[in-house]
């Protein structure tokens, strides 16, 4: 496994971990997107010089294979000219190339498998970016849905099941109440008033009887 591809699993790893401490996955995913996007543009980075490097190695064996070529081409017009020291000296910059050839063969195809394998991880590194981003607004109104559910759920003593009939039943006993204490009242105001007219019908017959009797008395003595 890569150091790439071993620091992507730390990422989500700790991305995960995260999620499950987070009070706001949103901000979390859209954080996730900003790092993977940069992740992306290293990676882009990186592959762009790897391209270069394998180019390169590509042009050093194929110059390698060429000089392979041309010194044997001349060592050979060397030998059919009876220059057989020219000859020699052909064939050993023969061998020296053919050595670079070994060793720029195996630089490049090294870089070319790199190169293969970061192609691999960026293209990765895109498809979870995409899969991630066309799913965060789905995410988002799912959190929000959430929110206002958790909202409903805190306020579902204030909205309902206040027992509105018992409410109401607790209404009419205190009205009740309070209109037999002005019931209550008013007997005792109207019995106060009929003892205040009872009295002062006494009077008058107190009155009349003692008249009467002063008018009896009266009478005797004339007799």
């Amino acid at each position: 496994m890569s150091v790439f591809r071993r620091m992507r699993d730390i990422t989500v790893a700790t991305f995960n971990e995260h999620l499950e401490q987070s009070q706001d996955p949103v901000q979390l995913i859209d954080q996730f997107l900003y790092n993977t996007r940069q992740e992306i543009a290293e990676a882009e980075k990186l592959h762009q010089q790897y391209a270069m490097h394998t180019r390169q190695m590509k042009q050093q064996l194929d110059h390698a294979l060429s000089m392979q070529t041309k010194r044997e081409e001349q060592a050979l017009l060397a030998l059919k000219a009876d220059e057989e020291h020219i000859a020699k000296l052909a064939l050993q910059e023969k061998m020296l190339y053919a050595e670079k050839e070994e060793q720029y063969r195996e630089l490049w195809e090294q870089s070319r498998e790199s190169l293969r394998e970061l192609e691999q991880q960026l293209d990765t590194l895109k498809t979870e970016y995409q899969t991630v981003h066309s799913k965060r607004q789905y995410y988002a109104a799912r959190v929000q849905t959430l929110r206002l559910q958790q909202q409903m759920n805190e306020r579902a003593g204030t909205y309902g099941g206040r027992n509105v009939p018992r409410m109401f039943n607790r209404l009419e006993d205190r009205v009740a109440d309070m209109e037999a204490e002005t019931m209550s009242l008013r007997d005792l105001r109207r019995g106060e008033g009929d003892h205040a007219q009872g009295a002062q019908g006494g009077g008058s017959l107190l009155e009349q009887e003692w008249a009467r009797l002063k008018s009896k008395l009266n009478n005797s003595g004339k007799e």
